[in-house]
């Protein structure tokens, strides 16, 4: 049986989609902190939701 790799793009509950939806989950969240950052106010205010 050959083993999974976790870098490969598959769609599904997979080991390797659970490790891209982190790798972007955490992608985002740095660019929210440096858009707040940078621009002194959070995203939602940046969109003009609040």
């Amino acid at each position: 049986m050959e083993k999974e790799n976790p870098n490969d793009i598959n769609f599904g509950l997979t080991a390797s989609a659970e490790n891209w939806n982190g790798r972007l989950a955490m992608i985002g969240f740095v660019s929210a902190l440096i858009l707040e950052l940078v621009t002194g106010e959070g995203v939602l205010h940046f969109f003009g939701l609040m």
